[in-house]
């Protein structure tokens, strides 16, 4: 079934699969790996690693950004998004590729490193505010004001459509799995795998301590605020998770585990050292819970890791 933006797409496997039929000329099928678990002091299990951060713009975003850009018209003021980094890197390398204008906002505790390649694939950079909630604001403010096509970081179908490409291809590629654990910051890459697997596979999310939206929202029953902070708050800190990601979570998201800043840079440099992939914060999260003791594999669980991230300043490492 193609893609309509004239019409009202729900996200379901159907459409995920459809979705990816579109953007597949666009997007990289990025590697996994299958190692031991006793690589990584974990022993009788094995983990699939889906190493996403191998994605055009390094991180899963260019599959939510491609998907937008295709699937709705884009006016002559082009598109807008609002960012941490990730996000924006991602619309402005598919903007590039499909020669649209795209006018990011960015707040400022995204890293330099995004920011310079948001301005070298050609689009404007604004940057408002301290944290991702300031830089949506004014992203909206833009969009009324131009008429530019905004396009959502998480709480968008399109969005949701793109990302959930990637339970998909680990699907095809890793058959089997037991466990999948995924990073969460606005919940659009685990909403749309989440709806991939159904409860096929445990799907369990991973948030830093001091970024808990998934957290306090099932906490709440609704999405709510929550803090924002930590190492990895240019990707894993809105102030709230999605409306539309919501109840597939509640529905279809086994667990949401909490990792702190330490273990998060602690994943990291295992990441480095064993597998010498060198990913973001936000893209090390995943296995933090593994490392940290914080998930606890049953013996010969066959476990998946999503690296979904890898725009980090090598200088600083």
């Amino acid at each position: 079934m193609p893609v309509n933006a004239a019409a009202t797409v729900e996200v379901t496997r159907e459409t995920i699969r459809a979705t990816a039929e579109v953007i597949r000329p666009h997007i990289r099928r990025t590697p996994v790996i299958e190692v031991a678990g006793s690589d990584f002091g974990l022993h009788g299990v094995r983990l699939v690693f889906k190493l996403e951060l191998l994605q055009h713009a390094g991180s899963f975003k260019a599959r939510g950004a491609f998907a937008n850009l295709l699937a709705r018209e884009v006016p002559p003021a082009g598109v807008v998004a609002a960012s941490g980094g990730n996000h924006g890197v991602a619309v402005a390398y598919a903007a590039q590729k499909l020669g649209k204008q795209a006018t990011i906002f960015v707040p400022g505790v995204a890293s330099p490193e995004k920011m310079e390649r948001i301005r070298g694939f050609g689009a404007r950079l604004e940057v408002i505010g301290d944290r991702y909630a300031e830089a949506l604001a004014a992203s909206e403010k833009f969009r009324a004001e131009t008429g530019a096509m905004a396009v959502h970081a998480y709480d968008q179908t399109e969005t949701l459509l793109g990302q959930g490409s990637v339970g998909l291809e680990m699907e095809e590629q890793a058959p089997g799995l037991d466990s999948l654990l995924v990073a969460i910051g606005g919940g659009g890459l685990i909403g749309g795998i989440a709806t991939w697997y159904g409860r096929t596979v445990r799907v369990i999310g991973v948030e830093p301590e001091s970024a808990p939206t998934l957290t306090y929202a099932l906490r709440a029953g609704k999405p709510v605020d929550s803090p924002a902070g930590g190492v990895a708050a240019d990707s894993l800190a809105p102030k709230q998770v999605g409306q539309l990601m919501f109840p597939i979570a509640q529905k279809l998201v086994h667990s949401v585990i909490l990792v702190s800043d330490d273990e998060i840079r602690e994943a990291q440099n295992v990441l480095w050292r064993t597998l010498r992939v060198l990913a973001e914060p936000g893209g090390a999260a995943a296995l933090a819970a593994l490392l940290s003791g914080k998930y606890n594999p049953s013996a010969g669980e066959r476990v998946g890791v999503l690296v979904c991230g890898g725009n980090l300043e090598l200088k600083k490492q």
